[in-house]
């Protein structure tokens, strides 16, 4: 197995793989490109649940089961990169004692009330998709999208906050014609099934995840692993409020 899947899997999914025997820039790259494919893939597979039933009676409960999943097979990475980064950022601390913060295995107030905001809003958001119709092709375009956030995150344009960890490893490594391209190719994707709803809640949910890289930047002096997984998944929520809001009034 090339070490650029091993990468993308190992750090992306909970799949069970051989470490990379190096971890080269164009690994790197290759690994952090192909996240999008991963989770359209991980939004497949964890969205089976939805195509269960679209009752009201039952769209909350499989809107959990399909989140829940979801964090299962992410081995829960991306939220506790959430949390760690909302502790950081609302901690108000310069920026290396800032990071610091994050590098501890505890949570904070600011990290449990994001993360449970989180949950609930995306429980909630897919949950009105599903009345409607539309959970499961909302849930892959949300969690594909909060992959592409990721390709978008690992650019240039975004420096590592330290020397050492992912952020380190894999920041500046990805062309931004990739996400760029993976905008595209997932918008169009999409446009038959959601329609312009899709293709704006795809906007939103991006323009969300690069708010959050412009304060990492200028709170923190760059990306780190926590922050890629926060942006992973402030994403994905903004893409299914949006998704909710939106399918029911565009064409």
């Amino acid at each position: 197995m090339p070490d650029a899947l091993r990468l993308a899997i190992g750090t992306l999914t909970r799949i069970p793989v051989p470490a990379p025997r190096s971890i080269s820039p164009r690994t790197a790259a290759w690994a952090m490109s192909s996240a999008p494919l991963i989770g359209a893939l991980l939004g497949l597979l964890c969205g089976l649940p939805l195509l269960i039933d679209s009752s009201p009676s039952t769209a909350l409960l499989l809107a959990g089961c399909s989140i829940a999943l979801l964090a299962f097979v992410t081995r829960a990475l991306h939220l506790d990169g959430l949390a760690d980064t909302a502790d950081a950022l609302g901690s108000a601390k310069p920026a290396q004692q800032a990071l610091e913060i994050a590098r501890r295995s505890d949570v904070g107030p600011f990290g449990v009330t994001v993360l449970v905001l989180n949950l609930l809003l995306q429980a909630f958001a897919l949950a009105a998709c599903i009345e409607i119709g539309r959970g499961f092709l909302a849930f892959v375009l949300a969690v594909t999208t909060g992959r592409i956030a990721l390709t978008w995150a690992c650019t240039s344009l975004w420096p590592a906050a330290r020397a050492d960890g992912l952020g380190a490893a894999v920041a500046g490594s990805v062309p931004i014609a990739v996400p760029i391209t993976w905008v595209v190719l997932t918008c169009a994707a999409f446009y038959s099934s959601l329609g312009l709803a899709g293709v704006l809640s795809a906007g939103l949910g991006l323009l969300a995840g690069g708010v959050l890289l412009v304060i990492a930047k200028a709170r923190l002096g760059g990306v780190t692993g926590d922050v890629y997984g926060s942006v992973i998944e402030s994403t994905t929520t903004v893409c299914l409020i949006a998704l909710a809001l939106l399918i029911p009034h565009l064409p």
